[in-house]
């Protein structure tokens, strides 16, 4: 997995219980973004369909979600990653943009993702084994890049990690098939069901994923786009059309309940934060129409990024974190029964890991 703002890792126990204790066959994921639930939720034995707005986040939904384990060869995928990691670096966009002109990998590496990704573009685009390759690269790259875990910004000093050589490795693929969509959360959301569990998972600011992880975005797309600012954000991003509602301070609240409301699903599963635009109270109200509300609430770490201190783009430090740690809540609702279930389940999950 890569490194991952808002990452639901300490999450994904509490919400496989839910999923196992609801016995849900069917699941949606609908802010996949690594796919680490959606992953949780196929480990289950649920059919199920992830969905995000963001070009990588939909190619990892492919790889890892929608592809059949059993369906690969993987004697010939080990036989192809290993034949990537010959090959010779070769400089093109990555080395000149991502660099020179800013510094999220050192060149040699920088190369060698050139490399590869043209051998993926001129071989696999297209195959079924291209999501896999394309997930391969951008985990590899995120061993040895040179930020915080975001690219917004790079490190003023080369990280440590960033002088390890890049090298691939096969992803970890699951058993069974699911479905991977590329779209607007709320467009999509009364087009998916029904479904037996539903879990949402929006973005809480102002801050667009495809712009805290636009280098992902671009080896994705690989269309050599122009781009602004130090680091060399991608230039569609200046535009209003590409802003999502859930990046809008005004904007946020309606979306996700009118994602909630369009849900076909028998358990909906929503995570919001104390540091969110739409608080704990909002959330349980929009939830509460679809029937029985139970909240529960999880201590957490903020990222690395917000511990460190504020900077400014001269990479000056201008500010003090103000506080360490935040409070992540899972809103559930539905029937009673079923909710109330879950609820134990998360209970003896988390009672289980603390012995």
């Amino acid at each position: 997995m890569i490194k991952y703002l808002g990452s639901k890792r300490r999450l994904v126990p509490a919400l496989a219980a839910i999923a196992r204790a609801g016995e849900a066959r069917t699941a949606l994921d609908l802010f996949t973004g690594t796919t680490r639930v959606a992953q949780a939720f196929k480990q289950e034995g649920a059919f199920v369909t992830a969905v995000d707005s963001a070009r990588y986040a939909a190619m990892f939904a492919r790889c890892y979600i929608e592809l059949d384990a059993h369906a690969v060869e993987l004697a010939e995928l080990a036989r192809v990653i290993d034949h990537l990691n010959q090959l010779p670096g070769r400089p093109g966009y990555v080395t000149d943009v991502f660099c020179s002109q800013s510094r999220f990998f050192q060149p040699a590496n920088g190369a060698r993702i050139d490399a590869i990704r043209d051998v993926i573009a001129e071989d696999w685009t297209g195959s079924e084994l291209e999501p896999v390759l394309l997930t391969s690269l951008i985990e590899a790259a995120d061993r040895v890049d040179s930020t915080t875990g975001v690219q917004m910004a790079y490190v003023k000093q080369w990280s440590e990690r960033s002088y390890q050589p890049l090298l691939l490795r096969v992803p970890e693929l699951l058993p069974g098939r699911g479905r991977a969509l590329h779209g607007d959360a709320v467009a999509l959301a009364p087009t998916l069901g029904p479904v037996d569990l539903a879990y949402l998972d929006p973005p809480y600011n102002q801050h667009r994923y495809t712009g805290n992880y636009h280098v992902w975005e671009t080896l994705t797309a690989w269309d050599a786009p122009a781009h602004y600012g130090v680091a060399c954000k991608r230039e569609e991003l200046r535009d209003p059309a590409t802003r999502s509602a859930f990046n809008t301070r005004r904007g946020m609240p309606r979306a996700l309940r009118d994602a909630i409301e369009a849900l076909d699903a028998r358990l909906v599963v929503v995570s919001c934060s104390n540091e969110g635009w739409a608080s704990v109270d909002e959330v349980r109200e929009w939830c509460a129409a679809r029937g029985h509300t139970e909240v529960l609430g999880f201590d957490s770490r903020r990222y690395v990024g917000a511990q460190i201190g504020v900077f400014n783009p001269k990479g000056d430090r201008v500010g003090e974190p103000t506080h360490f740690h935040n409070v992540e809540y899972l809103v559930l609702s539905g029937d009673r029964a079923e909710v109330d279930r879950c609820v134990r389940a998360v209970a003896e999950r988390i009672a289980h890991a603390q012995l």
